[in-house]
């Protein structure tokens, strides 16, 4: 199948072609004859499968059919996101659909100035993109009119559940007309995505591609065991040693965020951190550098990464496992798209041996481990509970269990048995080939 056979407009079409996509991937392939046909639709589907253009594609196709009043335009179309950064990138992805089409469009967020905002919205909008919290100040403001929506996607439905947002969104769900398409995005299904599921939608149609505890074969997955007070020290000497030139570190805390910048840069590395405590001018610049490889390593926490969508990103880098470990199927997804073969790699200390463990289990397969000369582990260090893991240590039950767990691991952790050495990389994971025909991934 390729975008000329989904029967969209030609100036779509146009728009689509000159970003180099010729094929859908397989959630636009299910979701955009859907949508088109006008259904409600709820999806599974996960960052990196192209989900931005299934839906915003059959969208723009559908505004281009119904009649278009003259005058001042209204918001028709509304996308609600979690996080600015994907806001920021979803709007990007419109903008660059919808470029030969009659249509305007804008993203609304906090964490900047509302005059400007309100301002473009008073010049009229067809299809807005918002994060919960500014489009409700937006509307109680009174600036903001959503009567005439027709069209609502809200995108991540879980990470949205995660932050706190459920009550924003049932306000915004009783603000909006009845009388219109839904579209509802998550990457996994619990029993609230499936309440809010039933709230929002209309004889919803399923689709689910990319399961969450599924890793892509094209990412080669490895991990460098590494005492907790040389990871920086050893990220450091790999990014020298392979000459990374681009490359996306997690950090699971702010401050830790923040630390580990001042120490790659302290070795002559350029790097930047984005997190919830940066401004957001600070924030958007640092993903800027990063795009345009002004600098080599943005480090971010699991949050404010939501929305960094970067094409033939080649290396993730854990520099602290997620105690969540759905989360690192999340983390590395950002490399290995489109076809594209990545790495992710993993620092990893004795602490982390239980997370370690369950990431494995999830992905149905150990991780290869690889020795980094002059790196051996010091086999006195014993496991320590972390403390400050996002969500807490209670979360998926393995909080009071981990100390003992990676103490009973720590054997096999540090020995040479099952290590291999830095020169056999690799060997035991499927690098994948670069695919010709790329897949509109980078609208997520």
């Amino acid at each position: 199948m390729t975008f000329d056979d989904l029967n969209l407009h030609e100036k779509i079409l146009k728009a689509v072609k000159e970003q180099g996509y010729t094929q859908p991937t397989p959630i636009q392939a299910k979701a955009i004859p859907l949508v088109l046909e006008g259904k409600d639709v709820l999806a599974g589907a996960q960052t990196g499968t192209g989900k931005t253009a299934g839906f915003s594609l059959p969208m723009l196709e559908l505004m281009m059919k119904k009649d278009i009043k003259k005058g001042r335009h209204q918001v028709r179309s509304l996308v609600l996101t979690p996080t600015r950064e994907l806001a920021a990138q979803v709007g990007e992805d419109i903008a660059t659909y919808s470029k030969y089409l009659p249509f305007t469009s804008a993203v609304v967020f906090g964490g900047v100035g509302i005059n400007p905002q309100i301002t473009k919205i008073k010049k009229g909008v067809d299809i807005l993109v918002a994060t919960p919290g500014r489009l409700l100040d937006l509307v109680g403001q009174g600036k903001l009119d959503l009567s005439c929506v027709e069209f609502f996607v809200l995108d991540e439905a879980d990470r949205m559940l995660d932050m706190g947002f459920i009550h924003d969104i049932k306000k915004v769900l009783a603000i909006l007309p009845p009388y219109k398409q839904n579209l509802l995005f998550s990457a996994t299904f619990s029993d609230e995505i499936k309440k809010l599921a039933d709230k929002l939608l209309n004889n919803p149609t399923l689709i689910e591609v990319a399961k969450r505890n599924q890793s892509a074969d094209n990412i080669s997955q490895v991990v460098y065991p590494v005492d907790k007070n040389r990871k920086q020290e050893l990220l450091s000497h790999l990014i020298r040693k392979e000459n990374w030139q681009q490359v996306l570190v997690f950090t699971r805390t702010k401050h830790g965020a923040n630390r580990l910048v001042k120490e790659l840069i302290r070795d002559d590395i350029n790097s930047a951190a984005i997190h919830g405590n940066k401004s957001q001018t600070a924030r958007t610049k640092a993903l800027a550098d990063f795009k345009d490889k002004t600098i080599a390593v943005l480090v971010a926490t699991d949050i404010a990464a939501r929305g960094i969508d970067i094409d033939q990103l080649p290396h993730v880098v854990n520099y602290e496992l997620p105690n969540i470990s759905e989360d690192y199927v999340h983390r590395i997804g950002r490399t290995g798209r489109a076809g594209n073969s990545g790495e992710a790699i993993s620092i990893v200390c004795v602490d982390e041996l239980d997370y370690l463990k369950n990431i494995e289990k999830l992905i149905k397969k150990p991780i290869k481990k690889i020795h980094e000369n002059g790196f051996d582990i010091d086999p006195n260090i014993k496991a320590q509970p972390i403390q400050n893991g996002r969500g807490g240590g209670q979360r998926g039950g393995r909080g009071n269990s981990q100390g003992r767990n990676q103490n009973r691991n720590q054997k096999n952790f540090g020995g040479r048995g099952n290590i291999s050495s830095r020169g056999q990389r690799g060997g035991g994971n499927s690098q994948g080939t670069a695919n010709s025909s790329r897949g509109a991934n980078r609208g997520r």
